[in-house]
């Protein structure tokens, strides 16, 4: 605080030198002149003093036979006049600060995350319908708005979660093939009651029902869309029969061995790239979404390849600006037409069958048998997928039961 003081008022650094430097010292003190940074150069000495101090030092130095004279101006005193005389430095300034004020009330990039099914392109065009989209202001984005939202259109998707970071909107999702409802839409405040109903065919394996009334056991045989936990436990009469139901979101861990099947298709035929080694490379720059070639280009190539490798400014981590840099590459091929061996189709569908187990697996999904086999007819390559499985399955569903009303009986 002491030093900001300094600086607004302003000191100079002054060089002393002379018969008493030393009494010069001790007569600034009791004159109550503050002196700081004393340093002993041998022959003379350097010290700081306020601006205001300084013209208070002649009759010191008179008195003590020394000198001071000034080294260095420091302060705001000393720099704004500089400033005066730069005005198009301070105009430029002045809107730079503005600039950048006006750029941050706005979103120039969209981040997502945690999404594997649902694919990047289609969440973007979502968005883009509940006019979420770069470059619009952050004082319109409705986060709470934008995670029902979501959760409303991807059954897939259970959980959102939305938030900006400086100029980045970050959106994070979880899904899941059990495709709970979402809690807003479960409350109880109603009093209506949700069941879990079986999403596949399958034999139950497991079932450990925390809240509702459980319809089935292990082995049993379910449908696509049984109800296996109840949303509502009975509430009996005397002669056994249901006079109403405690309504409830049923909760369950349920387990079921069941079947997942697919097909894959491979064309026989496909187009091969050959590459002549011929390329373009060009500088671009996109500002506001206006993209700029830098140089002279003439694309000579009759089949190419466009490749962009292009980046966002950006300033620290999160403070992304609407302008892009790169360069683009252009790459010359021929093309010549191929068909896949029984080898090249198996090597790829090999691939195929990898990327399925290992995604069942991200899910939770047990491999209990596999089973697949491969033909094809003059068009294409099939691939048969038939797997045993055992997963986790459920889904809420309001429940259907009722009970009539019995009316009360006429008084006398």
């Amino acid at each position: 605080m002491l030093k900001l003081i300094q600086y607004i008022k302003g000191y100079v650094i002054v060089k002393v030198w002379g018969f008493s430097p030393e009494r010069f010292m001790n007569l600034c003190s009791n004159h109550h002149l503050f002196l700081w940074d004393i340093t002993n150069r041998g022959d003379h000495y350097t010290m700081c003093i306020s601006l205001k101090d300084f013209y208070k030092l002649k009759p010191i130095t008179k008195k003590t036979g020394t000198r001071a004279v000034i080294q260095k101006r420091c302060g705001l005193p000393f720099f704004i006049p500089g400033l005066k005389r730069r005005k198009f430095f301070i105009i430029g300034l002045l809107g730079s600060i503005i600039f950048w004020m006006w750029m941050s009330g706005y979103i120039w990039a969209i981040e997502l995350q945690g999404n594997y099914y649902v694919t990047e392109d289609e969440l973007m065009e979502f968005m883009s319908g509940q006019n979420i989209y770069v470059g619009m202001k952050q004082s319109e984005v409705h986060i709470e708005e934008l995670e029902k939202a979501l959760r409303r259109n991807y059954e897939i998707v259970t959980w959102t979660s939305a938030r900006i970071d400086g100029t980045r909107l970050v959106v994070q999702i979880k899904e899941n093939d059990l495709q709970p409802i979402p809690e807003e839409e479960t409350s109880q405040e109603d009093g209506a009651g949700y069941d879990l109903a079986a999403v596949k065919d399958g034999t139950v394996v497991s079932i450990i029902t925390r809240m509702g009334v459980p319809l089935v056991a292990e082995g049993s045989e379910v449908k696509k869309g049984d109800i296996l936990v109840q949303g509502g436990v009975p509430i009996l009469n005397d002669d056994l029969t249901v006079r109403k139901y405690q309504y409830c979101v049923a909760d369950a861990d349920i387990y079921l061995q069941c079947k997942y099947e697919a097909v894959e298709i491979l064309p026989i035929r496909y187009e091969e790239k050959q590459y002549s080694g011929k390329e373009k490379k060009v500088p671009v720059l996109d500002i506001f979404g206006h993209r700029v070639k830098l140089g002279l280009f003439k694309n000579p190539y009759t089949t190419y390849d466009v490749i962009e490798d292009i980046k966002q400014v950006k300033l620290l981590d999160d403070f992304y600006l609407p302008i892009y840099y790169g360069t683009v590459h252009v790459r010359e091929y021929t093309v010549t037409e191929k068909k896949y061996s029984s080898a090249e189709a198996k090597a790829i569908f090999s691939s195929r069958i990898a990327k399925i187990i290992k995604t069942l697996r991200e899910k939770g999904v047990q491999i209990i048998e596999k089973n697949v086999t491969m033909k094809k007819d003059i068009e294409n390559w099939y691939m048969n997928i038939d797997f045993d499985i055992i997963e986790k399955t459920g889904k809420a569903v309001p429940t259907q039961l009722w009970v009539p009303e019995i009316p009360e009986p006429a008084s006398q």
